[in-house]
This record gives structure tokens, sequence and C-alpha cells, in this order.
């Protein structure tokens, strides 16, 4: 599989024009690397939007969607260093999501990704998951690598201030790719129809890849 592991977390925000310079050097200084000593992290990739809002995407690759409810993990949650808690106070609408990865198709993956928030309708997981194993293939589709699906847990994802029974499990699509027109076309033909009777879109974006980090970087960095 392209994805490692068979848990993700995602996480994206915005952030104001003045703070966005100690954002950008706290993520790229401190907490990318924070997150994926932990143990049962794989990887991490940061991204930015070249279309779509929230700016800014991050994607976390773990063994299983256990590490993300883990004791070692949850500890780093309630103990934050004093920089993050001075940008995660200036995060602006945020998504936070704990998933599965339950389809990851493809032999690679692109530096440019195209994201898929949609809801699955009620009592409609199984179906929207196969008619979507079938579109998730990247055979013969020119500038696409790979394509994933990532299933959220209700019950991990968001804000830890949000009570539980009011959290959304959305879905993500994930496209990689190495050209924007392409991952664009896709997304406006053979994705159109994910907005209908299986499922609402909540929103599409096409981000790029700033750098990603495995713990074999830690490792032998």
């Amino acid at each position: 599989m392209p994805i490692a592991g068979k848990g993700m977390l995602l996480t994206s925000m915005n952030i104001d024009a003045a703070d966005e310079a100690d954002f950008n050097r706290w993520y790229d200084r401190e907490h990318l690397e924070e997150r994926v000593a932990i143990p049962g992290f794989i990887e991490a990739r940061r991204y930015v939007a070249e279309q779509g809002s929230p700016k800014y995407l991050c994607l976390y690759s773990t063994e299983t969607i256990d590490v993300l409810d883990s004791a070692a993990y949850r500890a780093r949650l309630e103990a934050p260093t004093e920089w993050s808690k001075i940008v995660m106070a200036r995060f602006r609408n945020m998504i936070r999501s704990v998933a599965r990865t339950t389809i990851s198709i493809g032999a690679g993956r692109g530096a440019v990704l195209g994201l898929i928030r949609l809801r699955p309708k009620p009592a409609q997981d199984v179906a929207l998951r196969d008619a979507l194993q079938i579109e998730l293939d990247p055979r013969d589709l020119d500038g696409i690598i790979s394509m994933h699906l990532l299933e959220g847990d209700a019950a991990l994802s968001g804000p830890a201030e949000l009570p539980t029974n009011s959290r959304e499990a959305d879905w993500f699509v994930l496209i990689d790719g190495t050209d924007s027109h392409a991952i664009a076309t896709l997304m406006t033909t053979r994705f159109a129809a994910i907005d209908g009777p299986l499922a609402t879109q909540i929103s599409v974006g096409i981000y790029r890849l700033m750098w990603d980090l495995s713990r074999a970087d830690i490792a032998f960095g």
C-alpha cells in the first residue's frame, strides 16, 4: 500500500498572516518531529493549499488507529510545549480527524494532493465504501499516482473540548498525483457523483507537498 500503516491523523487549519511565520517555524522545527517520535507513528506530511480552505494540511500515518488513543499519544496531548500552546491558540477553522485507512491503491505518492471531504448518508457506509473501492483505482490515469480512503472515527476526532456526541465521522478521499490539473479534472468527473444518495460532499481542495518526515529520518538525522 502507498500509505504506510492503518491509522491516520488529519489536521487542517488557517492562520492569520501576522502569525504565519512563527506557525511554519513551529511545525518545521518542533511539532512534526515531536509527533513522529511518538511510538506507533510512522511519518508525517505537510501541505499548503493551491486551491481550497483551510490553507494548511498535515497527515500523520500511524501503525494502527489505536496509536491515536494510546497512553503515549495522550500524554503528549495533555502536556504541550509552551510554544505549542501559543501556536495552537492561533489556529482558525481547524479540522481534526482520526481515521482508519481502509482503501489505498497505487504505487507511490505525488507532490500534489487532492482532498475530498464527505459525510456518509445514514446506513450507507458499506455501499459508499464499495463504490469508492472501484473509483479509487489510479490505473490508466495520467498524472495520478495513488488514491486512498480515510474513514473518520467520531469518538476520537475533533478538538478535545468538543463533546463526543457532537462530533462527525467524516470521510476523506485522497488523490496523490503529479499534476494539479489532472487531479482537478478527476474530482469534477469521476468523483462528481460523490455528492448524492450515498454521501454529502463537504469540501474539496488541492494541496502541494511542503515536506515530509519519517521515523527513519529522526533515527538517522
